[in-house]
């Protein structure tokens, strides 16, 4: 007795008939016209609507439309009833958004068999989707769970790899950081709109720590080497893009979307390419570096630059490794890059302050 039905019929000797082969099964709500339904219908939401045909002030079909109009009454099914038993009209009513069509005058076998079977097979859809919105969310819940896990291990593989040269452990989160705080400052200025939105930025930032996921192949030998490297020696060093590169695609491929695959790539590859085309590994110039590594390698030098590595002792002037980045742009950091990083020196010097005191 829980489902609620609405009978909308302006012969009051139809209504009470319906009304009477229904109650015993069913709560039933009645209406004697569209009119009063749709009052009805502003504050209660039935299980089933048998909706008459031929009404004087809105008809059957008009009544429908008004349903149409809001989704709130979307997955009620409603029963066209009428006098009426030729093909057209039945067609009519189907085409109309009807589920059902009884013919008046009823049977009451056949009304509450066909109320029956709709209510049924609605029933049955509801419990259906609420399973499918249970599974997608546990599905989306636990994809979150994975991801955050999947990022983690990135992490915590990239700090490793950053410990073997001796630097000062926080590479991996400081340049994440500069990163998104001049991909967000690019976006506040609505530049390089075709490329960068928000999605392309979080996908940049949980892609920053693998910039130099690639010195994993590179000796220690060289990596802690404190003086000068020779010119075998750099040329080694420098192969650790490409290397990176390819163990991007290797861990990452097949598992993650392309767009976030192409961007992770881009960052291993191309961090060492400079605006004047005379940076490594191909020597590209100025918007053919992509534009992930070239806020990449903007994040990547000023913190090289702020911190202690093996081969050189850390600027902790904020200013100073500013003015560096600055004489910079247009040679080695794209000159818009570099103007709105520089033009971020009071967020930097906040955060460069806030790590030291940690």
């Amino acid at each position: 007795m829980d489902q609620i039905i609405l009978i909308v019929d302006d012969d009051t000797t139809s209504l009470k008939l319906a009304k009477g082969i229904l109650e015993n099964d069913y709560r039933v709500a009645a209406a004697i016209s569209g009119e009063m339904a749709l009052k009805y219908l502003k504050n209660n939401t039935p299980d089933l609507i048998l909706l008459d045909l031929n009404m004087p002030d809105l008809d059957g079909f008009e009544v429908m439309e008004k349903l149409k109009e809001d989704s709130k009454f979307d997955n009620i099914p409603v029963i066209f009833l009428s006098a009426s038993q030729t093909p057209q009209i039945e067609a009519k009513c189907l085409e109309a958004g009807a589920v059902d069509y009884v013919s008046k005058p009823f049977v009451p076998l056949v009304l509450k068999g066909r109320v029956r079977r709709i209510l049924e097979l609605y029933q049955y859809r509801k419990q259906l989707e609420t399973t499918v919105e249970e599974q997608a969310r546990n599905i989306h819940d636990q994809s979150e769970q994975l991801e955050e896990i999947q990022d983690a291990i990135i992490e915590g593989m990239a700090n490793l790899i950053e410990e073997r040269d001796n630097s000062t452990g926080r590479h991996v989160k400081n340049t994440k950081t500069y990163v998104d705080l001049l991909s967000a400052a690019l976006m506040e200025k609505e530049l390089f709109p075709e490329t960068l939105d928000e999605a392309y930025r979080e996908k940049l930032i949980k892609a920053a720590p693998l910039h130099d996921v690639g010195k994993i192949k590179i000796t220690d030998l060289i990596l802690q080497k404190p003086g000068k490297l020779s010119e075998e020696e750099y040329r080694i060093i420098q192969s650790h893009t490409r290397y990176g590169a390819d163990i991007v695609e290797e861990i990452l491929g097949g598992i993650e979307d392309p767009e976030y695959l192409e961007i992770a790539r881009d960052v291993a590859l191309y961090h060492h390419e400079r605006w004047d085309g005379n940076g490594y590994p191909e020597g590209l110039l100025a918007e053919e570096i992509p534009l992930s590594a070239r806020i990449m390698a903007i994040a990547d030098v000023f913190d090289a630059l702020c911190e202690d590595r093996v081969y050189h002792r850390g600027i902790r002037s904020v200013d100073t490794v500013l003015s560096i980045i600055e004489e910079s742009g247009g040679t080695q950091f794209d000159p818009t890059l570099t103007e709105v990083f520089v033009g971020l020196r009071d967020k930097l010097k906040a955060y460069v302050e806030d790590e030291d005191t940690v």
